[in-house]
Formats: C-alpha cells, structure tokens, sequence
C-alpha cells in the first residue's frame, strides 16, 4: 500500500504559481525546501512538460538524468561531482528545468560556490533554471543574491482526500479490507493526517487498515500517533495522545463552559459561519490546581493532538540557537495543526526579560519578541494554552489582547469542586465514591489543592495497605490531618496572586 499512487496536487497551489511565475521570469537559481523529493519532482516535471522543458534531475549517486521523457543531448558519462555536473548543465542546448538533490553539503568548497555563481550569470540568457531541492535551507552568503528561495507546505486537506480517495479505491478492488468512514469521519481522518508527509500519510492510512483490515472512526487515533514520530525527531516538542478528559478534572466549571462553546470551532461549518479559530489562553493561578491536567483536557476535549513546549530546552545551550529553536518548535507544531500547543510554566521562559539585554546578550528578550509576534500574528490552527504559577515574571505585553482569547484565574477549589476531586480520585483508584462521607472530607481539606487532594487519597491508600486493610474513612482523614497544604505556608503569595487576578482575569469556577 505504501508505494501505491500519489495524486497531484491543484496547479491552484500558492507555491506552485509563485515558482511557475519566477520560471517564465527566467530566474536561473531556486531553492525549493522540502523532505518531499517524489511529491515535488511530479510536481516538476509536469511544469517542465506545460512550459516544452526538457526535464533533469541530479544525485551525488546518480548523476545528471533526463527525465523528461525527450531526446535531448546526449550527456557525459559520468557527472556525479558536483563540479561535473555544473559543466554539463551549462552545455545543455534545449530549455530545460534541472533539479539538484541535496547540494547544500558541497557550498562547504569555495570551487562550487563559484562555479554556480558563474553558472548562475551564464543562464540568464537562457530559458534553463536550476532548482536546489533540499529539506534543510543552507545557503552560503555569495549565493543570497543569486538564489530565490520557496518553501514547500506540506500536503493540503485536497491533497490528502485524493490520496484517501485512491486508497479507499484500491482497498475496495482488492477485496481485502472493508472501509466503515461516513463523511464526516473521512474529513476528521483526513485532518488527523495534517502535517505528514504524502508518503508519511499513505503509510499511516495503510498501516491503519493493517491494524485489523478495516479503515474506520477507530482510525482516527491511530493516524494521529503517526505524528508522534515527527514530534520526536525535532527534539524540541513533547507529543502527549489526547487521554484525559474534562471529566477527570474537578470544578472549574465557567472555564470548562468556555471550552464546551468552542468545541466545533476547528471544523469547515465554523470558517463558513465566519468565526476564526480559537486562538488560545493563558491559565493563571495557584500551584497544583489542575492548569496542567486542564491543558491536557482540552485535546483530548477537542480530539486533538497535544505538544509541550518546554522553555527550558528552548534555551538550552546544547541543542542550538535559541531563537532557531522557538522558531523550529513553532513550525514543528504548525506543520501538523491543528493542534493544542501547551507552555508549561510560561514565566519561567521569560524570567529576566528586561534586563536580559545586560545578562544574556539580548537572548531571553529575542527569544520573546519571537514568541509575541507568533502569538499576535499566527495563522495556522495552534490553540495555545500557557500556564502560569507567578504573574510578578510575566511580561505585561504578554497580557495584551489578541495573544489569546482569554485569561483564566485557577483558585483554591471550593468545597463543592473539594468533594467533587474527592469523588474523581476515589474513582480512578476503583473504590465507590458513595461509600465516603465526601462531605466531610472536603470540609476537613479546606484551603487544599485539587494535587493535595489527590496526594491525600494515596496516602490513605498507603495507609490501608500496610494495615492489610480496606480503604477507610479514617485513612483519608488521617492523611488530610498530617498534610500541611501550600495555602498555609505560602499564605502571603497566593494572597497577592488574588488580589492581582481580581478584575484583570476571569474565574475559572462559578460562584
């Protein structure tokens, strides 16, 4: 199935027009970004043949090749060095479209660089243009002037459906699996592959049917595993499957309100109703009070992907230039939305902005100017949801409307949302939540997190345990009474965090 058909994509691609416009321009040097050497080189030579191009292609293995399916001069025998090759593309008599594969490692030899300079100035006179074709953009500073430079999107929701199409097809012919998608599952299967490769997404869908010889709604999961992998190579996002659920969060029922309204907002009937994507938010409040679990909720919530963005590795002197690597996560996470994008502990990242121009060489601050502008200005559907611990570290600019949709104040939980996480976790750990006096232990752990609760029922599982014994109303409440909550001891701070939500922020919980 892997190596079945590709479709071609709309001659109506952006890319496709704008490199077919700088072709009749004549320009001589283009450098084409993409992983996707098969996609783009259909794509290629059906522009040489709509143009009368001759059309070649060139591999340090192979050589130069004419694979345009014409005559054309007969070539030397061996042009696998670069060197060779730039001589035997100037000695070509017919216009043509000549792809390079994977030539950024030789700029490393001044000859090179020179000898595409000079090849560079020879074809403007001609009607041949030679395109880089590589995944990474690595251009040396002699060539800028020289070489136009396109980036190649990933397969569109078009793309993708006629690649779905031809499966469905072939899978039917064959006999050998059965196809259970309505409508409005293939569109959700289809979005689920969103950021993969054409190949990438012809081998999840196969390895979809494989999994038990049907493609059906169960699919859609899969399929979105598949982007783990791509998560994984870049070294700077974390992939987590959609598994928590609003459900296995306790109160929070205002926030959890906002998120029921915006549930549908990613779909086709939304843009036609004229609303934009949901943009994001910002979750401020006290430690341990369910920001992280809600971040998670919310894809799984919205069936989507979910990434951590770690700012920590962002910074990280090991893995390379700071502001690359924003920049790299950023496009990781919008090659395969829509996605839920999570900032773990925001303030952290941004720590020391303002006098970061002294401190860190101006580091800290281009980093988040970096981000700023990404929130302000992004166009792909990346629902952002950035949590914070300590406003004092947040920068004001990044409370400006239009980063996100909205700001949400997390508080201590009341004593309904108390025993509402008592009943959540008593249930997880598959004991009956009817069999507690929920109402007492929520009253006992007044000022406790929804994180303490929690710690509050392992510690009386423990307990139980090592008496040999069945959980007990007296095992919760002794582990309420030994538990000293952060309320208490940071008193003072979570006061202040208070005061400074009131009137800036929403509440997460009702009343």
């Amino acid at each position: 199935m892997a190596s079945g058909p590709s479709p071609s994509p709309s001659s109506s691609a952006p890319w496709l027009e704008e490199l077919d416009i700088l072709v009749r321009a004549r320009y001589p040097l283009l450098y084409l970004v993409s992983w996707e050497e098969q996609r783009v080189e259909s794509n290629l030579a059906d522009l040489a043949r709509s143009h009368g191009k001759a059309f070649y292609t060139w591999s340090l293995t192979r050589g130069l090749r004419n694979q345009g399916g014409t005559r054309g001069p007969s070539l030397p025998e061996d042009t696998r060095s670069p060197p060779d090759v730039l001589a035997a593309i100037e000695k070509l008599t017919e216009p043509s479209l000549v792809v390079l594969r994977d030539f950024h490692p030789y700029f490393a030899e001044p000859s090179v660089v020179r000898g595409l300079r000079d090849l560079a100035h020879f074809l403007k006179s001609t009607f041949t243009t030679v395109i880089l074709l590589s995944p990474t953009l690595d251009i040396p500073r002699e060539l800028e002037k020289e070489v136009s430079v396109l980036d190649v999107p990933l397969p569109g929701f078009q793309e993708l459906l006629e690649l779905l199409k031809e499966i469905v097809a072939v899978v039917r012919r064959s006999g050998k699996a059965t196809i259970e998608l309505s409508r409005e599952n293939a569109e959700q299967l289809i979005k689920a592959a969103m950021g993969l490769t054409l190949s990438e997404a012809e081998n999840a869908f196969a390895k979809a049917i494989a999994h038990d010889g049907k493609l059906s709604a169960e699919d859609i999961r899969r399929v979105q595993d598949e982007k783990r992998q791509v998560i994984r190579k870049s070294g700077l996002l974390e992939y987590y499957p959609p598994e928590e659920s609003l459900g296995h969060v306790g109160g929070l029922e205002n926030l959890k309100r906002w998120l029921d309204r915006r549930t549908s907002a990613f779909g086709e009937r939304a843009r036609q109703f004229g609303l934009p994507e949901p943009r994001g938010l910002l979750l401020l409040g006290v430690q341990g009070c369910g920001k992280s679990l809600t971040s998670k909720a919310v894809a799984a919530h919205w069936n989507l992907p979910l990434l951590r963005l770690d700012m920590g590795r962002i910074f990280s002197g090991l893995v390379g230039s700071s502001e690359e690597n924003l920049r790299k996560a950023i496009h990781v996470a919008e090659s395969i939305a829509p996605v839920v994008l999570w900032v773990d502990e925001i303030e952290k990242g941004m720590a020391g902005v303002a006098s970061s121009g002294s401190g860190d060489s101006g580091v800290t601050a281009r980093v988040f100017g970096t981000l700023l502008t990404w929130l302000q200005e992004k166009t792909a559907p990346v629902f952002v949801v950035a949590t914070a611990n300590r406003i004092d570290g947040l920068p004001p600019e990044l409370l400006r409307k239009g980063r996100f949709d909205d700001i949400f104040f997390i508080d201590l939980p009341q004593a309904a949302e108390r025993r509402d996480i008592f009943r959540i976790h008593l249930k997880r750990r598959k004991r009956n939540p009817a069999h507690y006096d929920l109402n007492a232990l929520a009253e006992l752990a007044a000022d406790f997190s929804g994180s303490e609760i929690e710690q509050a029922v392992v510690a009386g599982l423990y307990e139980a345990f090592a008496e040999n014994a069945e959980l007990g109303q007296q095992h919760l409440v002794h582990a309420i009474q030994e538990t000293y909550p952060l309320a208490v001891t940071m008193r003072d701070e979570i006061s202040r965090l208070r005061e400074w939500a009131r009137g800036r922020t929403r509440p997460a919980s009702g009343g």
